[in-house]
């Protein structure tokens, strides 16, 4: 339950390991949630991590199963806001953003933050749902329950603000065939046990959860959403 985006652990695993992470580096985890990403960082590859996230009580239940897991003193979960970080230049060897984007509207302003704090050399890697064709979108979906409170926006705008930033895009993959096999396992499980488990991301998103998930599935399956990665550089 507290990898809080499409395909889990397993996007997880496959989405950083993109990011040549190293036991000597000092990570950025941006809009943490619960802190999955960043225990599994840490673990995996034996890195330091700094997460943030606007909601207080995400952080303060993720430093909780931080010292139950004995981590820590390898990763802090701090407030802080993604657009005005407190940190200073070039302080991270590289970032990560798993489904952020679609609360922020100002992708310019967040990328350009994130090239501020990021070293030279450092990556950046981004996974989010993003606009992949018009249409009208069904709500409420996971990250907003009406159209004015979403910014999901297309690749296009994230790579623009990218190179605008100064990074260099070296990887894009549009992950719809994986969400939609991610979805289909979990109905599956779901009607197998009779119903969603003790813990799971329903008891995040509420009482709304089953519709969400439904409209979240009809906005994908349509083609007019798909979670999808960026990873990019900066140059040194």
């Amino acid at each position: 339950m507290d990898e809080f985006h499409i395909g889990g652990r397993v996007a997880t695993e496959i989405f950083l390991d993109q990011l040549g992470i190293a036991a000597n580096h000092h990570v950025l985890d941006v809009g943490c949630g619960l802190g999955g990403a960043s225990r599994f960082a840490a673990l995996r590859y034996g890195c330091q991590v700094t997460s943030v996230d606007l909601t207080p009580e995400y952080i303060e239940t993720g430093n909780v199963m931080c010292q139950w897991l004995g981590l820590a003193g390898r990763i802090d979960l701090q407030v802080e806001n993604a657009i005005a970080l407190p940190h200073a230049d070039n302080t991270f060897d590289g970032a990560f953003l798993l489904h952020v984007g679609m609360n922020i509207a100002d992708k310019q302003a967040l990328i350009s933050e994130l090239y501020r704090v990021v070293r030279p050399g450092g990556k950046l890697g981004i996974y989010d749902v993003m606009r992949v064709n018009a249409g009208d979108l069904a709500f409420p979906v996971p990250w907003a329950t009406e159209p004015g409170g979403s910014s999901v926006s297309p690749p296009e705008v994230y790579t623009s603000a990218m190179k605008s930033a100064g990074f260099k895009i070296i990887a894009q993959r549009n992950r719809r065939d994986f969400a939609l096999d991610f979805f289909a396992q979990i109905k599956k499980k779901v009607s197998d046990a009779g119903g969603p488990p003790p813990l799971g991301l329903h008891i995040l998103m509420g009482e709304t959860a089953p519709v969400k998930i439904r409209n979240m599935i009809e906005n994908i399956s349509r083609d007019l959403l798909a979670p999808v990665e960026l990873i990019a550089v900066k140059e040194a």
